[in-house]
């Protein structure tokens, strides 16, 4: 049997990954909502930080500190530090694929799900890179049937936060928009999570490795300080509607303008050609008189 404690610390940990991923999920939203009213460089960038706010701290720290739940028998779990930072690039890179996909192509139904499911997979891909980063004296087995599951789950949840990015606006549907989204990550970690049978071993060789507390301290902080950095930014930055407003109120001055630099052309009287210059008689003149 399997000797695996998904909530080793009670209800902690899974309301705390929900908190979390459903502040990522609300911050992402917004950013992307700023991303909708902008152009070129400055689109990019507030995808850029949509990207680093759902993949990054809705989808990967959520993962994290959820895993902070999870012990088996006892026995030291221990983390490869590649591998881990190596997931949470994952995660960020597929959200960003995504959003860049839709954010091009509109909303058609088609892209729409090739976005989904390419982000989808990437999601799911980082769960089990994480779930792959860990090192403990044990034999793991897995559950296709709920892999599987768990994968649809990701594919799912990726296309209905990629179709909210292009959808939402307002506070009341941004935030009801982030809580589904917070349950569908979750959902998909934990299924991912109890396809899992652990079956810990007697080994003589300590567990290589980096404990879970050692990436904790340092992911949030610099978490929350990425978290405080593109709130201010989406906080001081003009809202959809007021940079839509702009854009309109430059539109309109600049058609009057050009109509006003139109009729001044028209209304231009024409201007008569000049008298040709007379010049004084000369020698040749008399001559041929």
């Amino acid at each position: 049997m399997s000797h695996v404690d998904h909530f080793s610390y009670g209800l902690v940990t899974p309301i705390a990954a929900y908190i979390v991923s459903t502040i990522g999920c609300m911050l992402g939203l917004v950013l992307t909502a700023r991303a909708r009213a902008a152009t070129g460089p400055a689109r990019a960038r507030w995808l850029v930080g949509g990207a680093l706010s759902i993949g990054g701290t809705g989808i990967w720290v959520m993962h994290f500190v959820a895993m902070m739940g999870f012990t088996v028998g006892g026995n030291p779990i221990r983390y490869d530090v590649l591998l881990t930072t190596g997931s949470m690039l994952l995660a960020v890179v597929v959200v960003g694929i995504g959003l860049f996909l839709v954010s091009s192509r509109g909303d058609r139904p088609a892209w729409l799900l090739l976005s989904g499911t390419i982000t989808g997979l990437g999601v799911a891909g980082m769960h089990y890179l994480g779930v792959f980063a860990m090192n403990m004296s044990a034999a793991v087995y897995y559950d296709v049937t709920l892999i599987a599951l768990s994968v649809a789950i990701a594919i799912v949840a990726s296309t209905v936060a990629l179709w909210f990015s292009l959808k939402t606006g307002g506070t009341l549907a941004t935030a009801g928009a982030a809580l589904i989204m917070g349950i569908a990550v979750c959902g998909m970690h934990y299924v991912g999570m109890f396809a899992m049978e652990v079956h810990p071993r007697i080994s003589l060789t300590p567990v290589e490795g980096a404990r879970g507390i050692d990436f904790m301290l340092p992911i949030l902080a610099v978490v929350s300080l990425l978290t405080l950095g593109l709130l201010l930014a989406a906080i001081l930055a003009p809202s959809e509607q007021e940079m839509r407003a702009d854009a309109e109120l430059l539109a309109h001055l600049e058609n009057r303008r050009t109509a006003a630099r139109h009729a001044a052309t028209s209304a231009a009287p024409a201007v008569p050609p000049a008298p040709a210059e007379r010049r004084p008689p000369s020698l040749f003149d008399a001559h041929e008189r």
